[in-house]
């Protein structure tokens, strides 16, 4: 069995990880590049591989780093299926023609305003890409072995990272792989623990978090307090949010906030995401996956007023009252937080606040790092605003966490690799578990191939 790192390496963006064994080929992952524009580069260029020579693709989750590929891939070749749990099956159609819809909006601004480089700008990829990737789509459930091309055998287990998070197992040629994919929290209070691994001859093991733990601060009162001090003053609280995870997890707090009069009850909170929106609803069809009552999924559902049309959402940039407004992204590189960011970031009344981990380059990184300014479709805008990184409200399991979960194999793996991190991140894991367990691990570089 060879494996060969196409991505998530050096960085937290781009996964994916090609798997031979048989004479067959396997795509774990499928993911955008985001951050530094050298990554983002990597999509427009012809892929290492030829995608129409890949068998199949195994997803661990729906998020754009690790599934925004799949329609470019389908564009240049591929007809294999896609294999995922149901639940990231469920999200993906939401994620992937948001992620194209977006993809041809950014172009169309910037032919309209004439700030890109190229002439005329393209989309990445289209609505109807998105569409053609999922036609191919084949849902798994977890726990049962399946063999998604033959000699190899797969078996999917639950992630706790966001809704159908998955762990992939790959066993061929008498090896065993296994992939992480993004873990999630042990006390996460939507989703559920990551399930236990106890043996693979080789591991791929993300480590976003690696050289971190996460504050101990109770998240729910570092919340009250930004948006309580804010609102007294009158202003806005703009929260960029992934829109599977984060911003679920944003409308949890605060609606507890409320209940418990910790903001002010008669305090106005928006969901500028349609995406979000369907997101939320999804929890209801997948009530194994997490720890939500069918009453608390009910509760996240009315938490907040649901923006829908573009016009209303710029109609929030025309208001005055204070108010919360949760919108995509996660790390303010695209979607309608932008305009948000545009009309408010420059008033210091207001204030920013940020759920998770910002990548290197992007525009939550720098805000974050305390940038006085940032750079929106073409022109620079100040930031003025408070700036706040709740990391505690991560979905990612810090640095403990992470060796907490290696401790349940029963025995070392023969090789352990650690991916999906920064340099930084990985190499302080790196450390850390030769420390803690003795084991030696290994940090590819991008294309590096390895045999298992």
């Amino acid at each position: 069995m060879k494996l060969q790192f196409l991505g998530a390496t050096g960085t937290v963006t781009g996964s994916k990880y090609l798997v031979a064994a048989g004479g067959a080929s396997v795509l774990v992952d499928c993911g955008l590049f985001q951050g530094f524009k050298p990554l983002r580069l990597r999509n427009w260029a012809e892929p290492p591989f030829d995608p129409a020579r890949i068998d199949c693709v195994i997803l661990t989750h729906a998020h754009i780093d690790h599934s925004g590929y799949l329609p470019l891939l389908v564009r240049r070749g591929f007809r294999g299926r896609i294999y995922c749990s149901d639940a990231t099956m469920d999200l993906c159609r939401i994620l992937l023609p948001d992620s194209a819809h977006l993809q041809e909006e950014q172009a169309e601004h910037a032919n309209r305003f004439g700030y890109s480089k190229h002439s005329p700008a393209l989309p990445l990829y289209t609505r109807d890409d998105a569409d053609h990737a999922l036609r191919l789509f084949e849902p798994v459930e977890f726990g049962r072995e399946w063999h998604p091309v033959p000699g190899i055998a797969a078996t999917l287990a639950p992630g706790g990272h966001i809704l159908g998070a998955s762990i992939v197992r790959l066993a061929a040629d008498s090896r065993t792989l296994v992939f992480s994919g993004d873990l999630g929290r042990d006390n996460d209070p939507i989703m559920r623990a990551p399930a236990v691994v106890e043996s693979a001859d080789a591991l791929v093991m993300e480590s976003t978090y690696g050289d971190r733990l996460h504050a101990t601060a109770d998240a729910e009162s570092r919340l009250a307090d930004i948006v309580a001090r804010t609102a007294a003053r009158g202003g806005v609280v703009i929260m960029p949010a992934f829109a599977v995870g984060r911003a679920q997890t944003l409308l949890f707090h605060l609606e507890r906030l409320k209940a418990a009069r910790r903001i002010p009850a008669q305090l106005r909170v928006y969901v500028d995401s349609p995406m979000a929106t369907d997101a939320t609803a999804v929890y209801l069809q997948h009530p194994a996956l997490h720890r939500l009552t069918h009453e608390q999924c009910e509760r996240l559902r009315h938490a907040a007023r649901h923006v829908t049309s573009v016009a209303e959402s710029m109609e929030l940039d025309a208001s005055a009252w204070p108010m919360v407004i949760i919108a995509g992204s996660g790390m303010a590189t695209g979607g309608r937080v932008l305009h948000h960011l545009k009309r408010f970031a420059p008033d210091a009344r207001n204030a920013i606040v940020f759920a998770g981990f910002q990548a290197g380059g992007t525009r939550g990184e720098a805000m974050v790092r305390g940038a006085g300014q940032v750079k929106i479709q073409g022109e620079y805008v100040p930031v003025r605003a408070e700036v706040h990184n709740l990391d505690m409200l991560s979905a990612h399991a810090d640095r403990d966490e992470l060796v907490r979960w290696l401790r349940h194999f029963r025995r070392a793996p023969r090789r352990l690799f650690l991916t999906h991190g920064e340099p930084a991140a990985s190499d302080a894991l790196r450390r850390h578990v030769a420390e803690q367990l003795g084991w030696t691990c290994e940090i590819p570089e991008y294309l590096q191939s390895v045999t298992i």
